[in-house]
């Protein structure tokens, strides 16, 4: 019998397998969110729902999700324990240790954002102050699944639409879904392009409600 040393590696061996596939790890991503249906997961990802549900099994057996039955709908939501953490952990690792991901950051993330994002701690003493405008660029159904509290809600493919909702003398901090969320990047760049005063927070709501910050839920 291996020893109980070999035993706990062979375990975090298979934890680690579970998350080697960049749809399990987008999928996760989307969880994160709050709480989705296998279907919507499906349509996020543009995978069937039969492989969604595949992957949605794999990661519920590693404990990275959590499934509930409502109806003939399963429900997924994040599991416990600090996943948001690893993951952010394994996204810095990668930055430093892998020249793809160093060149896909620098060529296209940092082209849209050079600036210093805003900290969450930083973001906190603002909002007591009263100082910043919050602007979610998610999808509406995410938003009313939770948000940071005060913000608004303009998806990226309407912002054009609701520039005169948005201060100009005030400076806005845009967030979406995590890091690697394109969305926050992308409206930062089209409202400096039309004179906002704008930056990104430093990561997203899923990181900000994980940090135990107060969140807020539309009815």
């Amino acid at each position: 019998m291996p020893s109980p040393k070999v035993r706990i590696y062979e375990q975090l061996a298979e934890l680690a397998k579970v998350l080697a596939s960049a749809h399990r790890l987008e999928l996760i991503e989307y969880v994160s969110q709050g709480e989705r249906s296998v279907e919507r997961l499906a349509e996020l990802t543009g995978l069937t729902v039969a492989n969604t549900s595949q992957h949605l099994q794999l990661l519920r057996r590693g404990g990275y999700v959590r499934p509930r039955r409502d109806g003939k709908r399963v429900l997924y939501s994040l599991g416990d324990g600090p996943i948001l953490e690893l993951l952010a952990s394994l996204h810095c690792y990668a930055e430093r240790n892998s020249a793809e991901v160093r060149e896909i950051v620098g060529d296209y993330f940092e082209k849209l954002d050079h600036l210093e994002p805003v900290t969450r701690e930083e973001l906190l003493g603002r909002l007591d102050d009263g100082d910043v405008t919050l602007l979610d660029v998610r999808p509406e159904d995410e938003f009313n699944l939770g948000h940071l509290p005060g913000a608004l809600n303009v998806p990226l493919g309407e912002l054009e639409q609701h520039l005169s909702e948005l201060p100009r003398k005030q400076e806005i901090v845009a967030y979406c879904r995590g890091p690697y969320c394109i969305l926050s990047f992308e409206a930062v760049a089209a409202l400096r392009a039309k004179g906002y005063r704008v930056r990104r927070l430093e990561d997203g709501f899923p990181e900000w409600k994980a940090a135990g910050y107060t969140v807020e839920v539309s009815a």
